[in-house]
């Protein structure tokens, strides 16, 4: 038996397989076994992938002959096929350093409340280019997990991509299944569920990298701008499971419209009447209309603040 499955779900990654591979088998902690799905990819993720077939810490190799249109189902396919009572997501675009396995295995076995581990990620976007990372005031901390919730998961998710986080894998069955019909928001839905249950692991070490390309699902739902009717369906999630109340409902959803006022003229116009109608069932039609003003108006002092004055 091996303590931690490691699943690799990828598709159509072909150019960033290797490097994502070899960085797994590369850990410093090695009780690992690999599990890789391809979820049906056009381009040479198979080839690339039958070089390591007789590698042995690969246990299983799964081609899926139909795309399954969705991340979070693959996830639930390779748990199934997983040995190890820890799981390991690590997306097949991203990689990391040797230690992230040993770092967060560490805070895991250390304590059997804890059923979630999180390392800090760098965002890499091509061509070699590093803008921002993830941060976590303490360099390493064990937390309450419905605490964590509410101090570092509401305004966002702090879990920004699964290759980041290791898990217990018998918490699995006890999250509510809710989250794979996400296609956006489903991991964010995902990492609140495992913290509503466990507590959490945090290392203030950046030992993950997530790539940042037109390839990855991100990239499309920030440009139809479906990455906000997700998250006001998720706070909706959250609010009916009472881990937020009516008023924390509103502030979110509104800071939700208020971002989406600031990039909407970057969205594909087609989607706006989806959008808006999105806010409009979370907040009503008069809350949508007296935000938006409010913030015009907010921007219209601003600007009169900067215009030069009048000489006397």
């Amino acid at each position: 038996m091996v303590k931690v499955s490691v699943i690799i779900p990828n598709y159509n990654h072909a150019c960033y397989l290797k490097q994502r591979i070899d960085s797994i088998l590369k850990q410093t902690y090695q009780d690992f076994e690999i599990i890789i799905l391809d979820d049906c990819s056009p381009d040479n993720s198979r080839e690339v992938i039958e070089t390591y077939r007789d590698n042995p810490k690969v246990s299983n190799i799964v081609f899926n002959e139909i795309n399954s249109g969705s991340t979070f189902k693959q996830w639930q396919k390779g748990v199934m096929l997983a040995k190890g009572d820890f799981i390991w997501l690590a997306e097949s675009d991203d990689w990391c350093e040797p230690t992230l396995l040993e770092t967060l295995m560490e805070g895991l076995l250390a304590n059997p409340n804890v059923g979630l581990a999180f390392c800090q990620s760098c965002y890499y976007y091509e061509p070699n280019i590093v803008k921002e990372t993830t941060y976590y005031p303490f360099y390493a901390n064990t937390e309450n997990g419905r605490g964590f919730i509410q101090k570092y998961m509401l305004n966002g998710n702090n879990v920004v991509n699964a290759s980041m986080a290791v898990w217990r894998k018998e918490l699995f069955n006890r999250v509510n299944t809710e989250y794979t019909q996400f296609k956006f928001s489903g991991d964010w839905l995902f990492w609140v569920s495992l913290l509503q249950i466990s507590d959490v692991f945090v290392s203030g070490k950046i030992l993950n990298y997530f790539r940042n390309h037109n390839k990855d699902v991100s990239s499309r739902f920030y440009s139809t701008g479906n990455n906000f009717i997700e998250n006001v369906r998720l706070y909706k999630v959250l609010h009916q499971r009472n881990i937020i109340d009516k008023s924390q409902l509103t502030t979110l959803v509104k800071r939700q419209y208020t971002i989406f006022l600031s990039v909407k003229h970057s969205v594909n116009r087609d989607n706006l009447p989806n959008i808006y109608r999105a806010f409009e069932e979370a907040m009503g039609l008069n809350e949508v209309t007296k935000t938006y003003y409010s913030l015009r108006q907010r921007l219209y002092l601003i600007k009169q603040a900067l215009l030069p004055k009048p000489a006397h």
